[in-house]
């Protein structure tokens, strides 16, 4: 029985410096948006109190939550840069994961705040002053906003923390766009309570826009497969790799946004080359599913391992699912 640890040249030197090239790409885009968010929080808080608009102020209070949201993004990468410890063997690369998913539990608090305080404006509506004034404060943040996502572009595809600072800009710039709506009906039409109803859809998207966010984080978190691997395929990649017999307790997780991890347990026939094995399941693993950070027990069927296993046959415990 040997246990094989397999990892690419790309988590080397080379690899750290790339990583350590991005965070400080992110962190100066993070540090750039903070800026812009917060300044133009204050605009629109004011803007909110001047004209009386809950649209307005919900907008702002959304961007104060933007503000905390970004610099708990940017603390997630500060702490993700630091380098492993003893007691930290992954470093502080969860942190990011941890960021995100408070920033969207963050998103559906504010959403709740929301549709409270709407409910009571769209019973009693109260008179909108300066609706021109609210329609020109409204349009300034969309643009502030659209200016934040354009920097943060690119960058949420690939890292969830991202992705929440990215997620909290959006929101803010459909709520800049509600309120621009309800400036609208106010000024031309007298419609008062179109300022808590486009407050109130404002706060159906937010929760839309931070439920898939919460589900992916909450995911790594619990170390689960990842959306994009069909674990079935995993096993029937390794299976059907010449001189593998058998593969049990098969794991796929995400250690933080695209690093993947496998472990498995392979059985293989007593004839075959372990390293020459071992290279070529990595290789095959990386090219097929992009996982590079592999753990691989190497075992003969007489000399199985006999420890407690969690899934003690195979990857049972998906296959029951599945039947």
């Amino acid at each position: 029985m040997v246990s094989a640890n397999g990892h690419q040249h790309r988590h080397g030197a080379h690899g750290h410096s790339q990583e350590g090239g991005r965070a400080a790409r992110s962190r100066r885009r993070l540090l750039m948006v903070l800026a812009l968010t917060a300044a133009y929080m204050l605009a629109e808080a004011l803007g909110g109190w001047w004209t009386g608009s809950l649209a307005l102020l919900a907008d702002a209070g959304h961007m104060l939550t933007d503000v905390a949201a970004l610099a708990l993004a940017l603390t997630a990468l500060w702490f993700g840069s630091r380098p492993a410890t003893p007691s930290k063997t992954f470093g502080y690369y969860r942190l990011e994961i941890l960021a995100a998913f408070v920033n969207g539990v963050a998103l559906v608090v504010v959403s709740l705040f929301i549709f409270y305080e709407a409910y009571w404006r769209w019973l009693a509506p109260p008179t909108i002053e300066h609706s021109g004034v609210m329609m020109l404060v409204a349009t300034g943040g969309l643009v502030t906003n659209l200016l934040c996502a354009w920097m943060l572009h690119g960058a949420h595809e690939d890292d969830l923390n991202m992705r929440g600072a990215w997620l909290h800009v959006i929101s803010d710039a459909l709520g800049s766009v509600g309120a621009i709506a309800a400036g609208a009906l106010v000024a031309f039409f007298g419609f008062y309570r179109a300022d808590p109803l486009f407050s109130a859809l404002i706060g159906v998207l937010i929760i839309w826009s931070s439920w898939n966010l919460i589900r992916e984080a909450t995911n790594v978190l619990l170390e689960g497969t990842p959306a994009h691997i069909n674990l079935a395929s995993v096993e029937d990649a390794i299976l059907d790799t010449e001189g593998v017999e058998d593969v049990h307790d098969l794991h796929v997780w995400t250690i933080t946004s695209g690093r993947e991890a496998l472990s498995a347990h392979v059985i293989h026939a007593h004839a075959i080359s372990q390293p020459e094995l071992l290279k070529e399941l990595r290789a095959k693993l990386q090219e097929r599913f992009g996982v590079d950070h592999l753990t691989i027990q190497m075992e003969t069927e007489d000399f199985e391992d006999e420890t407690f296993h969690f899934c003690a046959s195979g990857t049972a415990c998906f296959r029951s699912a599945r039947e």
